[in-house]
């Protein structure tokens, strides 16, 4: 068993909030990465595919998910399961913001821009 302190976990900055790694394979030697995601209220991520499925749950908030061009809205416990490679965007909800947890596959990209990275948050 590892148990991993909250003084441990690492924390990203990026333009549409905060994101902060629970666990992964460099942080408590998990199989699976598991952050935190905090958006301010009305703050949107970028249009992305990411190439593994995610899960995302809802703890606080909201937000509008434009997927594959679709719209649909979120909220307090809600889980999204988003398809691999389908394009994305989150929108936080604009009073209230998102805070959420989620979870993909370990080694996951995301491409924005035709740029392919690893979140380091999921690392």
């Amino acid at each position: 068993m590892t148990v991993i302190r909250q003084d441990q976990t690492r924390r990203f900055e990026t333009p549409a909030g905060v994101m902060t790694t629970l666990g992964s394979p460099t942080l408590g030697g998990a199989t699976r990465p598991i952050w935190r995601v905090e958006m301010p209220a009305g703050s949107a991520g970028p249009v992305h595919t990411i190439d593994a499925e995610q899960i995302w749950t809802v703890l606080s908030g909201g937000a509008a998910v434009v997927l594959g061009g679709e719209e649909v809205r979120v909220g307090v416990g809600d889980t999204l399961v988003l398809a691999p490679d389908v394009e994305r965007q989150l929108i936080a909800d604009a009073e209230q913001g998102l805070t959420a947890i989620v979870t993909s596959a370990s080694g996951s990209t995301a491409t924005a821009g035709g740029n392919r990275v690893q979140p380091p948050w999921a690392a």
